[in-house]
């Protein structure tokens, strides 16, 4: 049976005129994007929010915390 989780995200490219106007909303700081793992990373925050059919989902529940 297959969960959410074993069903790869299809990678929808990120309009960059929204990578533009887009920041953290913890930090207010600029976003960087993250083609490889289709995630915006804040690196004030150090965290990653994932993006889901070309939808940013910018909630801290939802990132991922970053690696130091």
């Amino acid at each position: 049976m297959n969960t959410e989780q074993d069903i790869p995200e299809p990678s929808v490219p990120l309009d960059p005129r929204l990578l533009e106007i887009l920041v953290c909303p913890l930090t207010r700081g600029p976003l960087t994007y993250d083609r490889a793992h289709n995630e915006l990373i804040s690196p004030k925050a150090g965290l990653a929010y994932p993006i889901r059919n070309g939808i940013p989902i910018m909630l801290a529940d939802e990132a991922r915390r970053l690696e130091s």
